[in-house]
């Protein structure tokens, strides 16, 4: 076996003209910059990566480093990432809090599904084309700062779904034979499986995710044919279900939540593609994240709304005394100790959704800026594990509440940023527009960015647009109470959306002919 070559020692006495000298040498060997760095920890880290721990982080990817090996990952990646079990959850709220009947859920799963995987395909095909993370993308509307406002709530949105992963993993796991496994450790043990794919980096990502959805798709279908054994009633949440402005109320505080489970990938979308190669075509990259992402989701959340309508009282009972995870063990109990073997498998299964979330949050927060983004992206994504690790044993008994107000409140800000990165892209970017591109180059010199004011500001009359149009168990925006009946109806991301979509295109214009940038 070959020595690891010894970066530190290489690198130590290397001294950059500026700042865009440093940048443009990070890039193209980004472990031999980070080894340099950290003094006698050199030769250790340069080892760690020669091992096959990934340096880069949000570093741009030089054109003569790209490789076209994984574009079919833009599928296969998001299949395994969402065929898993915690996307079963939010179609089990059409009826557990929502109370739709079985029809409307499918309808609102998949229409507003429709909306958020086209705005979360959009933003994947930027990846190919600039080489760069998703949260550096957005500097190029919104400013250095505004870049950073961006990947503080993509961290705290990246950890909110972490926490919710390893609390259904672990509730999963401690079902299988109750009173045997710890609820925490559960919590745990989901949380370091998470850890380590993450912490190799990406490749290792990919070469997880290629396969890992062979697996739970067949456990999806298995699910499908318990349930239909156990009996579905497409009817039995129709005397229940609202009616007139309440009904439609109902139907956009779930689309809500529909649209934030695709949406949500969004701000992640473009960190697992960009080493394709520039002329990847736009719009294989865009179809085949679209139905890596639509086709999957709706499969499954239309699985947990089918769930529901099962009346059998072991398995209303299932559900009241265990959450999701109960109802999920009840309908696998048939097959005796081969269920228990699936509903491990299925637990399990959350790692593949949860490894874009604890990966992109270290990326994100290395975003936040150059103080950050020195410090070695694996350490960033222990943290991270640490972080939604606790947070998951902290929240552990109120899942169902934590999952229906964050998917909510998350589509309110994913919404604003998919809007503005698009208008940045089709009207200021375009070829022959007032910018006529992206300048990579200024990926990471804060006087060659936009000063990113109209980025801001357009993101504040969107946080102000869902302000007025949300509607949650703690506030009710105005034009949400008009929206509805007696609990409002939530066009927080619909608003969110149209008040950014509105502002920025003008807001923009003036800042580039007052400042040319």
């Amino acid at each position: 076996m070959s020595a690891a070559p010894d970066y530190y020692t290489e690198d130590k006495e290397k001294a950059f003209s500026s700042v865009e000298d440093e940048v443009a040498y990070a890039e193209a060997a980004p472990d031999r910059v980070i080894a340099s760095r950290f003094g006698t920890l050199g030769p250790l880290l340069s080892r760690l990566f020669a091992s096959g721990v990934e340096a880069r982080g949000v570093e741009r990817v030089p054109e003569n480093q790209r490789e076209s090996k994984n574009a079919w990952n833009n599928l296969l990646m998001w299949w395994s990432v969402n065929t898993v079990l915690t996307t079963i959850p939010v179609g089990v709220l059409a009826q557990s809090v929502y109370t739709l009947s079985f029809g409307n859920a499918v309808a609102t799963i998949l229409c507003f599904g429709a909306l958020g995987g086209i705005a979360t395909a959009f933003i994947a095909t930027l990846g190919p084309i600039t080489g760069l993370r998703t949260m550096i993308i957005t500097r190029f509307s919104s400013g250095y700062f505004g870049g950073t406002i961006y990947s503080v709530l993509n961290i705290l949105t990246q950890l909110g779904f972490s926490t919710t992963a390893v609390i259904l993993g672990g509730q999963t796991l401690a079902n299988i034979n109750p009173g045997t496994l710890p609820l925490v450790v559960g919590i745990v043990i989901i949380g370091v499986c998470c850890l380590i794919p993450c912490f190799i980096g990406y490749n290792m990502i990919h070469v997880y995710e290629r396969y890992a959805w062979i697996v739970t798709s067949v456990i999806m279908l298995f699910l499908w044919g318990l349930g239909g054994k156990a009996g579905y009633d497409i009817n039995t949440q129709k005397p229940l279900e609202d009616t007139g402005r309440a009904l439609s109320a109902d139907i956009l505080s779930f689309g809500g939540i529909v649209f934030g489970s695709f949406s949500g990938w969004a701000p992640v979308a473009a960190d697992y593609n960009c080493r394709l190669p520039a002329d990847t075509p736009t719009m294989r990259v865009f179809l085949l994240t679209f139905f890596g992402l639509f086709i999957p989701i709706c499969f499954v959340e239309i699985l947990g709304a089918a769930l529901m309508t099962i009346t059998d009282p072991a398995y209303i009972n299932a559900f009241e005394d265990g959450s999701t995870g109960g109802l999920i063990a009840q309908v696998l109990s048939p097959w005796g100790h081969f269920g228990q073997f699936i509903l491990v498998l299925l637990a399990l299964s959350v790692i593949a959704n949860n490894i874009p979330n604890t990966y992109s949050t270290g990326l994100s927060i290395q975003a936040l800026g150059r103080p950050f983004a020195i410090i070695p992206r694996f350490f960033w994504v222990f943290i991270t594990f640490v972080v939604y690790t606790v947070a998951g044993v902290a929240g552990r008994e109120h899942f169902s509440a934590i999952l229906s107000n964050f998917l909510s409140i998350l589509s309110y800000w994913t919404a604003f940023f998919i809007v503005i990165v698009a208008e940045e892209h089709f009207i200021f970017r375009r070829k022959n527009g007032p910018l006529g591109g992206y300048n990579l180059d200024d990926y990471d010199t804060p006087s060659k960015l936009p000063l990113g004011i109209a980025g801001i500001l357009a993101m504040c009359f969107g946080i102000a647009g869902a302000v007025v149009g949300m509607s949650e168990v703690w506030y009710t925006g105005p034009l949400g109470k008009m929206a509805g009946a007696a609990y409002g109806a939530d066009l927080g991301f619909e608003l969110a959306a149209a008040f950014s979509a509105v502002t920025y295109p003008p807001l923009r214009a003036l800042e580039i002919k007052l400042i040319g940038r």
